[in-house]
């Protein structure tokens, strides 16, 4: 019976409960247990499993350029980063109530890191999350839009809980890729949240989106509610390399 019973939840993909079910009865412990205690333990390993299977499938989604974790953050003076303020971050409270955040600071100070911390925690709190690098992202949306599934793309990226754009602002933005960014920034204000970082100071921003209109109506949008983190200090990747 036991047997039959193992293959059903097999068959009906209760895979932590099958797992605890095989444990317990290989090990005899759920003599031990009155009926209440067996089923509870039961249930929770099925939750468990799939709540790992759940942060796993949102993890593999949203792509991440690093697997970085709030625990391997350095907060070194020289960085210029509030504990306090980061930590509560990555409580993620702000993606809840659909806010943004801005990181800004020189090249390989760690930017993109903590986006992608940030980003990880996310995931684990049940968010779905999704990391772009901005200077690939438009041509990719290009692309889309050659062959039809331009709206299909944009319409994820809107449902997105938090939306991470990477190395914004590299190079001043052409014409089509200022109304894909409107485009999209449009479409989560006041809903979901977004994350930029860039090397460019915000005050910047103005100038490499270009086309004064559309410059307002994004900076409107994105800037002055934001969180900010503005980093500082010499690049990381410099440190190491110097050190090796």
């Amino acid at each position: 019976m036991n047997e039959s019973t193992l293959e059903k939840m097999n068959q009906m993909k209760f895979y932590g409960m099958k797992n605890s079910l095989q444990n317990l009865l290989e090990t005899n412990q759920h003599q031990k247990l009155t009926n209440d205690e067996f089923l509870s333990m039961l249930i929770q390993a099925e939750w468990e499993d799939r709540e790992n299977r759940r942060i796993n499938r949102y993890l593999k989604a949203a792509r991440f350029r690093y697997k970085a974790s709030v625990e391997e953050i350095n907060f070194e003076k020289h960085r210029n980063l509030d504990k306090t303020q980061l930590l509560r971050l990555c409580e993620c409270h702000f993606i809840g109530k659909g806010e943004n955040l801005l990181i800004t600071g020189p090249t390989g100070v760690g930017k993109s890191f903590i986006a992608s911390a940030i980003g990880h925690q996310a995931c684990m709190k049940g968010y779905r999350v999704l990391y772009f690098n901005i200077q690939k992202l438009f041509p990719q949306l290009r692309m889309l839009k050659a062959d039809g599934s331009y709206l299909k793309q944009v319409n994820k990226i809107a449902k997105q809980d938090l939306l991470i754009l990477d190395d914004f602002g590299l190079q001043p933005l052409d014409a089509q890729s200022r109304m894909m960014l409107l485009e999209l920034i449009e479409d989560r204000h006041g809903k979901k949240s977004t994350i930029i970082s860039s090397q460019i100071p915000v005050a910047k921003w103005y100038d490499i989106i270009g086309e004064s209109t559309i410059a307002d109506a994004i900076l409107d949008r994105m800037v002055h509610t934001a969180h900010r983190l503005n980093m500082k200090g010499q690049s990381l990747r410099k440190i190491t390399k110097n050190n090796e």
